[in-house]
């Protein structure tokens, strides 16, 4: 099974296709090759170090409102 997780781009790098995401208080740098149109402030799908999607505002809200769910029934 594979996991994609909703992350907010915080900033874009000035490497090629590249920004830093950050995740529950965690940041990570990944490729934004299959989503060049991204910009600080959105919200991507994240996938083994690579975005692959855009997601809007309330539909990551909603995700990671339901990660935290599980989390806390957990």
């Amino acid at each position: 099974m594979c996991l994609a997780l909703p992350a907010l781009v915080v900033e874009r790098l000035d490497a090629d296709d590249e920004a830093v995401v950050e995740l529950g208080g965690v940041r990570k740098t990944v490729s934004l090759a299959l989503v060049p149109q991204a910009r600080a402030g959105d919200y991507v799908i994240v996938h083994v170090g690579h975005a692959i999607g855009l997601l809007d505002a309330a539909e990551a809200a909603r995700t990671l409102a339901l990660f935290a769910e599980l989390q806390a029934a957990a």
